[in-house]
């Protein structure tokens, strides 16, 4: 009896923390919804995402009373990776044979790329190697902050360098063609398909998808296995015909507003002039890589027979869904635009980890 009272006050302490902490978390996702929704009103790149993202940001940097749902990231992740997995239709597997030499190229412009950006990192910004590799690879925020994470890379450097990039190189790009080309902007293309346009049978069907890969991933011990073991799955059963749909867009915009909301909540004791330089940085690498996306459309567009301006559209290191969207607007083939944002995040996502890991390979051989 005296040992049970002698532990209440460590037990009331225990929930009150815990209180504390959900009360914080709610609150961080309540900021995160509501601008979410402003960033998607005023039509900015990833708004459910980067928006949940900055206010938190600025939450933090205010030490307002915020904390991320970090214990709920594995579950966020599988729903994403679905999502990106769903990417991969028959029908772009039945016109990627026509572009493979467009595609072959792309490689090129990532591993040119690569070489520009991350010593970038490394000698302007002073990153350790990990946080350059994935702060200057141009794959997808979501993935090389995951992957980077798991690979000892600082996530704090790797979500700001990333952010910069595809919000700089949507604006400049879209003001290029805005000014240059007279296109205005009109209607986002959505992450899913509304829930209710999705038959019973694919939506269990997509849930065994989420927890197969999970599972796969660990099991054969994949990088950031909570989302590449979902995307391998995923794109095996929509490029198999098994579902059409890909996960229900209410429940993609929940989980980008989590995500968000917990890279957010990191920044909870940063500095604002470490915040203010990171995004100077950024700046600079993204106009190194849209120099080296010119330079390449420029090249290549007579040999490949497209446009100038959708190979910028095809090459340009920024988001799937804003890249489309310009391209919709601008007449440009979306379907050529699309497939090779697909294989640009698909092709970092697969080969980065596995690059990453021979370069510290190589790194301690040469020590020696």
């Amino acid at each position: 009896m005296r040992l049970k009272k002698s532990f209440t006050p460590y037990i009331k302490l225990r929930e009150f923390v815990v209180e504390r902490q959900i009360k914080k978390v709610i609150f961080a996702l309540f900021l995160g919804g509501v601008s979410g929704y402003l960033f998607y009103l005023a039509s900015l790149p990833l708004p459910w995402m980067l928006g949940a993202m900055f206010i938190n940001i600025i939450a933090a940097l205010l030490r307002l009373p915020v904390a991320g749902p970090t214990k709920l990231r594995p579950t966020v992740a599988v729903v994403i990776g679905v999502m990106l997995g769903s990417s991969f239709t028959p029908t772009i597997f039945d016109q990627i044979i026509y572009w493979v030499p467009s595609l072959i190229f792309m490689a090129l412009y990532l591993f040119v790329t690569g070489l520009v950006i991350i010593p970038y990192y490394r000698k302007v910004a002073g990153f350790d190697l990990s946080t350059a590799y994935f702060a200057g690879m141009p794959g997808g925020l979501m993935e090389m902050m995951i992957i980077g994470k798991e690979m000892g890379a600082d996530e704090r450097s790797i979500i700001l360098a990333h952010t910069s990039r595809i919000v700089l190189v949507v604006a400049l790009v879209a003001v290029w063609f805005r000014v240059v080309q007279g296109i205005d902007l009109m209607e986002r293309p959505q992450f899913g398909t509304p829930l209710s346009h999705i038959p019973a049978i694919e939506l269990i069907t997509l849930s065994v998808v989420g927890v197969l890969g999970y599972f796969l991933g660990r099991f054969v011990h994949l990088p950031a296995p909570m989302l590449l073991g979902p995307i391998i799955v995923s794109a095996a059963v929509h490029v198999l015909g098994f579902v059409e749909n890909p996960p229900p867009s209410e429940l993609v915009v929940i989980a980008q507003i989590f995500l968000g909301t917990i890279f957010g909540c990191r920044f909870t004791n940063a500095e604002p002039k470490a915040i203010l330089r990171a995004i100077w940085l950024g700046l600079g690498a993204t106009l190194l890589m849209l120099t080296l996306t010119f330079g390449f459309a420029i090249a290549l567009h007579e040999i490949f027979e497209q446009s100038v301006e959708e190979l910028v559209l095809a090459y340009s290191p920024g988001g799937l869904a804003e890249m489309s969207l310009v391209a919709l607007a601008m007449n440009a083939d979306v379907a050529y635009v699309s497939t090779h944002h697909v294989v640009r995040v698909s092709l970092i996502m697969l080969v980065a980890p596995l690059l990453f890991r021979f370069l510290l390979r190589s790194k301690e051989k040469s020590s020696y």
